[in-house]
């Protein structure tokens, strides 16, 4: 089952210097990316830059049109080539389903800041040992995850405690 965790960090350039160590631990067999996306906020910017990891392929990559909508209605624009119409308040209720609703949208929105970055992750068979470390030294600030509430616990007492 994959996992969708957001990861704020308070540096522009933070989520990309996550994205390139979980690919590295990819490569090693560490974890399972099946799809990122992230979200850069450089100061003094009328709103976010996003990039999706364009290397993910096959029926676990979610692609642009998702990352496209999911950023539009977090940042009301549309972003990568998606345009946000009517097809916004379809998805938006399909994302509801998933635990994706409109508080999931208004805390993100509140919290992806000027001077800020945000790395969106789905991935899956993560060795948690080896990759919390690796992300605990980039100093990340958990938004959101689907886990069960007793796993995103365990996973905010292990970043807290750092």
């Amino acid at each position: 089952m994959a996992t969708l965790t957001v990861w704020k960090f308070h540096t522009p350039d933070g989520a990309e210097r996550a994205e390139h160590t979980l690919v590295r631990l990819a490569k090693e067999g560490l974890i399972t990316l099946d799809d990122a996306a992230v979200v850069s906020w450089p100061p003094g910017k009328k709103g976010p830059k996003t990039r999706q990891l364009r290397s993910m392929e096959g029926e676990g990559a979610l692609g642009g049109a998702f990352w496209g909508l999911l950023f539009g209605l977090i940042f009301f624009v549309p972003i990568l080539g998606m345009a946000v119409g009517a097809a916004a308040g379809a998805f938006g209720g399909a994302l509801a389903d998933v635990g994706i609703d409109d508080d999931f949208i208004e805390s993100l929105r509140s919290r992806i800041e000027p001077g800020t970055s945000a790395l969106f992750v789905m991935s899956s068979d993560a060795v948690v040992d080896k990759v919390l470390p690796e992300l605990r030294e980039l100093d990340p600030e958990l938004l959101h995850s689907n886990l069960t509430t007793q796993q995103e616990t365990k996973l905010r007492e292990v970043f807290e405690a750092a």
